[in-house]
């Protein structure tokens, strides 16, 4: 679960938590995700993890970026100036909507007639949000975003000569293996038949109680080519599942207690550090390296925490283990939504340091 440049680095652990992104094994990730996919336009989504070096491995396997902000557009288009943007996301201001792009996914006929005003040229994809039965998903993307059959009616005669109507855009869920995925593709391309731009969006299957499993990128590959109709432009959009694996976030225990009978190790750092576990409600894969000489606790439930002042500060909740004041912790799966999304400034303990291995 750990590799073993991850755990040299971990090894050298002083007294701040550090984020290890494993570049090496990001690279051969992104090089057999695109390896799948011939003949799909590969995005990558950068609300996952906009860390500069990531991007930098990333860029050479995918065709463009999709970005929901001016922020993620300044920082996308400083580092890659001409790659392909996508411009996604609900609730876009007018300034957004000037920003240069090569796709612009329109979420409602208000934001379409906002953008008309602007008197700009842009190419354009309807997001749509058909309601279609999802099974097994771990999130649904519903109300604010995109838009039902009468929003897409009320949008498509308003195109004009300067702003394109291209295709349709179409996200909806996260958590998904390939079958359920090429499922709905299926039913979404027979809905945007007409259409010569499909983008399928992500939502492909990370399970953190299975750190070495992986989404079926060969089985998606396979099915879309064969949903494709000729002519017709496929485009995806992942962004967990191509960084999650690469990212790990490593710390030291500083005070093993029980408290009613029950274990605790508490870490350095924190959720406002990596905030994963807490949102997604899970225990977080890790492996203790037993550097430690302090007290501890041997093959036991353990519940390991951070400093802040909340008992939501977990990161993983009775995990059989045995760990010792001065060991270190390395969390896996922590290069998606972790830092990027954690309350940094909660109690203002020191940011954790970022090291990116390359060898």
């Amino acid at each position: 679960m750990i590799p073993a440049r991850v755990r040299e680095a971990a090894a050298r652990l002083g007294d701040t938590p550090a984020y290890l992104y494993d570049l090496p094994g990001l690279d051969a990730h992104a090089r057999s995700v695109r390896r799948a996919l011939p003949g799909v336009e590969l995005y990558y989504a950068v609300k996952a993890n906009p860390d500069p070096e990531l991007l930098r491995v990333l860029e050479p396997h995918v065709d463009g970026f999709e970005v929901s902000s001016a922020g993620e557009h300044a920082h996308v288009s400083a580092l890659f100036p001409g790659k392909p943007l996508a411009l996604g996301g609900p609730g876009k201001t007018d300034a957004e909507l000037r920003l240069p792009h090569h796709r612009l996914h329109v979420e409602s006929p208000g934001e379409l007639r906002r953008l008309l005003g602007t008197g700009l040229e842009a190419d354009v994809l309807v997001r749509l949000n058909p309601g279609l039965p999802v099974e097994g998903a771990a999130l649904t993307m519903s109300g604010p975003f995109g838009m039902d059959e009468a929003g897409v009616a009320e949008c498509l005669p308003l195109f004009t000569g300067r702003v394109r109507l291209r295709g349709a855009h179409a996200h909806l869920a996260s958590g998904l293996a390939a079958a359920e995925l090429l499922r709905l593709a299926a039913l979404l391309l027979a809905l945007g038949d007409g259409y010569e731009e499909m983008n399928l969006g992500g939502g492909m299957a990370v399970d953190y109680a299975a750190p070495q499993a992986r989404f079926g990128w060969e089985e998606y590959g396979e099915g879309l080519a064969g949903l494709r109709r000729p002519g017709q432009r496929l485009r995806i959009e992942p962004g967990r599942a191509l960084t999650a694996y690469c990212g790990f976030y490593a710390t030291r225990v500083v005070d093993v207690k029980r408290v009613r009978g029950r274990a605790y190790a508490i870490l350095l750092g924190g959720t406002h550090h990596l905030r994963t576990p807490v949102t997604k409600g899970h225990d977080q894969p890790f492996a203790v390296l037993p550097e430690g000489r302090g007290e501890g606790v041997a093959d036991e439930p353990v519940t390991l925490v951070g400093q802040l002042c909340t008992p939501k500060d977990v990161f993983a909740r009775d995990v059989v283990t045995s760990v010792r004041v001065g060991d270190v912790v390395v969390f896996a799966m922590a290069g998606a939504y972790a830092w990027n999304i954690s309350h940094h400034d909660f109690l203002m303990h020191p940011h954790p340091e970022f090291r990116h291995l390359t060898g």
